[in-house]
C-alpha cells in the first residue's frame, strides 16, 4: 500500500516514539530491579517490587503493543514491507517474543508484588528475575535497533519475486 510521505514520517515518528518507549521503560525497570535485589532495606524492596506490576500494566505492554503495531503499519506503508527483507522479518521476531514473554511474565509481577505485600521475610522477597529479565529485554530490543539503523542487506525469496515500489516508481530489487 503506497502511502504519502507525510503519512510514513508520522507513522515512523509514532514508530521511533513506542519502541524507544519501550527501551526506556526496560531500563527503568532495570534500575529498580537492580535495587530490589541490592537494597539493604527490607521496605524498599517490598516497594519495588509492589510497583513493578502496575507500572508494567501501565507502561511496558502498552509500548510493546504500540511498537508491534506500528511496526506492522511502517511495513505496510513503506516500500520495505513486512516480508521481502530478513531485517524486517527479524524485527519482527524480536517484537513478537519479547512482546509474548512480557505477557507471560507478567504473572511473576503479579506474584512478587503479593509476596512483597505479605510479611514474608525479606530474602523471599528479593527476586533476581526482574534483573535477569530486563538486561535479555535491552539486549533483544538494542539489536531489534541496530537492524533498524544498519537494515543490513537479504532479500527473503518473496522479496526476490516481487519488485520494491518506490513511490509511483516500480524498481527491481
Amino acid at each position: 500500500m503506497a502511502a504519502s510521505a507525510l503519512v510514513r514520517k508520522t507513522a515512523l515518528v509514532a514508530h521511533v516514539g513506542a519502541s524507544v518507549g519501550w527501551l526506556g521503560a526496560v531500563f527503568c525497570f532495570l534500575a529498580l530491579a537492580v535495587v530490589g535485589v541490592s537494597s539493604s532495606d527490607a521496605n524498599v524492596a517490598r516497594g519495588v517490587y509492589q510497583v513493578m506490576e502496575p507500572v508494567a500494566w501501565f507502561t511496558l505492554v502498552p509500548l510493546a503493543f504500540a511498537s508491534l503495531v506500528t511496526g506492522l503499519v511502517q511495513s505496510w506503508i513503506t516500500p520495505w514491507g513486512l516480508l521481502r527483507h530478513y531485517w524486517v522479518l527479524f524485527k519482527l521476531a524480536i517484537t513478537v517474543v519479547c512482546t509474548g514473554v512480557l505477557l507471560m511474565y507478567m504473572r511473576t509481577f503479579e506474584a512478587m508484588a503479593q509476596v512483597a505485600a505479605s510479611d514474608a521475610p525479606a530474602e523471599a522477597v528479593r527476586n533476581p528475575s526482574p534483573l535477569l529479565h530486563s538486561v535479555l529485554a535491552l539486549l533483544a530490543l538494542a539489536a531489534a535497533m541496530v537492524l533498524s539503523v544498519f537494515k543490513p542487506k537479504g532479500v527473503t525469496r518473496r522479496g526476490q519475486q516481487r519488485p520494491v515500489r518506490t513511490g509511483s516508481v516500480t524498481a527491481a530489487p
